[in-house]
């Protein structure tokens, strides 16, 4: 039985870990040695007086990570003399949180930002959406679109009319801030409209479609645009020279982290991992896994607006299952554990931020959860109650040894491979004589004659002819 336990351990250790490192792989191929960010793209020399724009690119959702990420690059490309910051977006959308302080530090840059949906196929949807109207300039490539967003949950399901108005009224704000079409706008928010480049340069939302970057650079070269404190800025970015602005691992591996599914995937499954520790203690393989497992998914939650309720929610979840191991009965505990997870996993993120785990996932894995509770639970107990036969005095108990030298009650016998001292619970021991082993007290094996004379041999022959 332990025997299975041990594999069971060792399984869902492998399982657990195999997330933590697919958590963990995203990008690690792309940085330098020992984690360092890749360096910056090398570049031509260049004429004096060339201007050099700051290039980073956005391929993935809009969180926090990529929020602080872009405060970086801004505030690099104003210490640093840049003649524009560019951001290279194709982005399906993102936390609110994160698209409002993004805006925000766009609003607050005295260094031109300009947004270029690229390449070809891209899009700038939801959260992107807004990022892309705050730009000073902003270039599409062609076959590129820009919309659709309508505030949504991570698992689909639209949000209140309340904050559909309130994105609206952004979007509408900073479309008339820039001089973009502001029905679009709004249009954008309430009813997800999505349009792709050549009408987005017709309404008057692009400033112009452009095949590569240069291209972009190009065609946002001479404009005359309003930065932050109401100065007027004319872009020259025509043939500039271009740095990059590379997420490092650490980045990486957050963003990777910032996703609300893989948070509850790695909770659940680091939970499985604790449990079969719990009722294997000393394997730690299980334990050790399901613990960095359970962190990584903490980490991942403080990344991501959660609520007081949804950590209660999961204390509670944990406590029940934990229950469920030690007091196994009619599965109450793994049942009521299972539903607390779920009712985490609604009210864990706060939706009116567009984040929330997609039940469709969440269900299975709650039942996953409750099964293996009531298992392991099960499996411990059996453990428990069967007592060892493999290891230490059961080992011994009930062979049959020769006394090899004997005083009284004491001696050494040649057991398994090793010299034991022996006592005997009887009558005294006698050399050559066979003993049974009944037990083990520290380093002595206790051990009962196996007959009276102790001799194990029976009376002498002569007391039989004598009695015959």
């Amino acid at each position: 039985m332990r025997a299975r336990l041990v594999l069971m351990s060792r399984l869902v250790a492998a399982l657990t870990g195999l997330l933590a490192l697919l958590a963990l792989a995203p990008g690690a191929a792309a940085d330098g040695p020992a984690g360092q960010p890749a360096p910056p793209t090398a570049a031509a020399p260049a004429p004096p007086g060339t201007p050099t724009v700051l290039v980073t690119r956005v391929a993935t959702e809009v969180t926090p990570v990529i929020a602080d990420h872009l405060a970086g690059g801004l505030d690099r490309a104003r210490t640093g003399g840049y003649a524009a910051y560019v951001v290279e977006l194709d982005t399906p959308g993102g936390l609110v949180s994160a698209m409002r302080v993004i805006v925000q530090d766009i609003l607050a840059s005295p260094v031109p930002v300009i947004v270029y949906v690229s390449p070809a196929g891209a899009r700038a949807a939801s959260a992107g959406a807004i990022v892309a109207l705050a730009a000073h300039v902003l270039v599409m490539a062609p076959g590129t679109n820009i919309g659709a967003a309508t505030p949504i949950t991570s698992g689909g399901q639209d949000l209140s009319r309340k904050i559909v108005n309130d994105a609206a009224a952004q979007a509408e704000a900073l479309a008339r801030l820039r001089g973009r079409d502001v029905g679009f706008a709004g249009e954008a928010v309430r009813t997800g409209r999505s349009i792709g480049a050549d009408e987005a340069v017709r309404l008057g939302v692009a400033d112009a479609v452009a095949p590569t970057l240069a291209d972009a650079l190009a065609a946002a070269d001479g404009r005359v645009v309003t930065v932050a404190g109401g100065q007027q800025v004319t872009v020259h970015t025509a043939g500039a020279v271009v740095e990059r602005q590379e997420l490092s691992l650490t980045e990486r591996v957050l963003q990777a982290l910032a996703n609300p599914d893989l948070a509850f995937l790695l909770l659940v499954g680091g939970f499985i991992a604790v449990l079969v520790e719990l009722a294997t203690p000393g394997v730690g393989l299980a334990g050790a896994t399901g613990a960095a497992a359970v962190l990584l998914a903490l980490y991942s939650i403080a990344a991501l607006p959660v609520t007081a309720v949804g950590l209660l929610l999961l204390a509670v979840a944990a406590g029940l299952f934990v229950a469920e191991l030690f007091a196994p009965g009619t599965g109450a505990f793994a049942l009521g554990g299972a539903l607390a997870l779920l009712l985490a996993a609604v009210f864990l993120f706060d939706r009116a931020q567009g984040v929330a785990v997609d039940l469709s996932a969440a269900v299975p894995l709650a039942v996953v959860l409750c099964a293996a509770a009531v298992v392991v639970g099960r499996l411990a107990v059996r453990s428990r109650r069967q007592r060892p036969t493999t290891t230490g005095a059961d080992l011994l108990r009930g062979q049959t040894v020769t006394v090899a030298q004997a005083e009284g009650l004491t001696g050494r016998a040649f057991v398994e491979g090793a010299w034991w001292s022996v006592r005997s619970t009887g009558p005294p021991l006698r050399p050559g004589a066979t003993a049974r082993v009944v037990g083990l007290d520290g380093l002595v094996l206790l051990i009962v004659p196996a007959d009276p004379a102790g001799d194990g041999g029976g009376p002498p022959p002569a007391s039989r002819k004598d009695q015959s």
